[in-house]
């Protein structure tokens, strides 16, 4: 499978990445990955270990003559987000990527295609393949569980790493190279409703919002992308004068993921069903025009269903209250870095099934209060309904440090082998810089990447001329670490 990648350049970064398209790896399923990059690192004599997280370390020993340079950690994460189309028949615990190239992109098959951040691994993998390269020591650092809250980097070993420098791969804007990043915390809930018969002159069917773009929570949160979530919850909370009553829904997988569509199956009198679907109609077209030029595909769907039960009236129309008042995008921008989001809220997951509410809202921001202080509106509005929730205050930020040697010269290097000068950003993402850092507060930390589209979602793709450019700044950057 995905032999063709083996004919792209930089060829060892490819190898490497068709394994990680071969194997599959949703978030918690990484032990396979991990036990081919394992028996490949024993191929070439390089030591690795894991720690209690499961993170992967890879040690590499300096060339000859630049053992006193300082060492450098390669940090990317081995895990991808699974998402596929809607009709797209593919098991992610199973099943490989299927990957094709387009107009200078690679894509995958009507799923997520893992270039987040299965590039980046790939590339630091290559590095320790290089026969003719300069370097100092090298540590490959492969963290799982990443699209799950940073779940490796929040457990990762303390006095583990022994480099100074830490060059993260998982930015993804090729000119750019990031020093900063926002922090995330969840709020959850899981509550189970009485469910009771349906009886009477009741018309079932299932409503959905579809043809959603979606994407990355932060990364694409100032879009003005929709999500599903949040329209659904406004055609439930317009049908609610029917005497609606919920019977499930499904709306998103991932907290960190854009809703593209959300269903619900609800049931109204006989005598109303008419003049709501009525009322549908008129809703499409208004979100049509109010999401114009950047989710204008958007439907509204509609089909007959059957149910025995749902939840009640009043438990109804609770809990579509609570997701209509939810907020959902970009909360505040930032003051200390103008253009970039500095605090938003994601509805991520919302289901009910078999009477059981759950929920997984991600919020995240550049300031650790700012982020504090709306996982609390948020958990109140939860609490208000009558929903008890967990608070989880996630990962810190990743605080800039403009001044840094390290930057300075990757800045240099960048100018050379690119042409120009990165532009310098912080970002409303998060990065495992924050966590890592963290523990090891005395390490400098940039990074970079190659342009990614669509990361999250099944239009996902990376530009191959932006992966050429990313390994050959990333070669440059090891062999000038070396010379310090």
């Amino acid at each position: 499978m995905n032999a063709h990648l083996e004919q792209l350049e930089p060829t060892l970064l490819w190898q490497h990445f068709r394994t990680f398209c071969d194997t599959p790896r949703p978030s918690w399923h990484e032990d396979a990955i991990l036990a081919k990059i394992e028996a490949w690192a024993d191929q070439r004599g390089l030591t690795h270990e894991r720690d209690e997280a499961n993170n992967l370390l890879i040690r590499k020993p300096a060339s000859p003559g630049c053992e006193n340079a300082p060492g450098v950690v390669l940090q990317g994460h081995v895990d991808m987000v699974a998402e596929a189309d809607a009709g797209v028949d593919h098991d992610f615990q199973k099943d490989p990527i299927e990957t094709f190239t387009e107009d200078g992109w690679l894509k995958a098959h009507g799923t997520t295609l893992g270039a987040d951040n299965g590039i980046g691994a790939a590339a630091a993998l290559a590095i320790l393949d290089e026969t003719d390269l300069k370097h100092g020591p090298i540590e490959v650092l492969l963290t799982i569980a990443e699209e799950v809250s940073l779940v490796g980097a929040a457990n990762l070993a303390p006095n583990w790493l022994s480099g100074q420098l830490l060059l993260n791969l998982d930015t993804e804007e090729e000119g750019e190279v990031t020093i900063g990043c926002a922090g995330g915390a969840n709020v959850t809930t899981e509550t189970e409703l009485a469910e009771h018969p349906l009886e009477g002159n009741l018309t079932v069917f299932r409503v959905g919002v579809h043809g959603l773009t979606g994407g990355h929570s932060g990364m694409d949160i100032d879009t003005g992308r929709a999500s599903a979530n949040r329209l659904l919850a406004r055609v439930l909370y317009r049908l609610l004068p029917h005497g609606l009553r919920l019977v499930d829904y499904d709306g998103g997988r991932m907290d960190n993921a854009i809703t593209r569509a959300a269903w619900a199956t609800v049931a109204i009198p006989d005598a109303d069903f008419d003049d709501a679907t009525a009322e549908l109609v008129e809703l499409e077209a208004i979100f049509k025009k109010e999401l114009a030029g950047v989710d204008s595909e958007v439907t509204i769907g509609q089909e007959r269903a059957e149910a025995d039960s749902a939840l009640s009236k009043a438990d109804s129309k609770r809990l579509i209250g609570l997701l209509y008042t939810l907020p959902f995008g970009i909360e505040r921008m930032s003051v200390a870095a103008p253009g970039v989001v500095e605090t938003s809220n994601n509805i991520g997951v919302i289901q009910i099934a078999d009477g059981v509410f759950t929920a997984q809202l991600m919020v995240r921001s550049l300031v650790d209060s700012a982020r504090d202080s709306l996982v609390e509106r948020i958990a109140t509005m939860f609490e208000l309904a009558g929903f008890p929730v967990t608070r989880q205050r996630g990962y810190p930020g990743w605080a800039p440090n403009p001044k840094s040697d390290l930057l300075a010269r990757f800045i240099d290097v960048h100018a050379q082998v690119a042409g120009a000068k990165p532009e310098v950003k912080v970002i409303h993402a998060g990065l495992e810089c924050g966590l890592i850092g963290a523990k090891y507060p005395k390490m400098q930390m940039i990074s970079f990447g190659p342009t990614i589209r669509g990361a999250h979602s099944p239009t996902e793709r990376v530009d191959l001329q932006a992966v050429d450019n990313f390994y050959r700044v990333l070669r440059a950057s090891i062999a000038d670490l070396a010379e310090r």
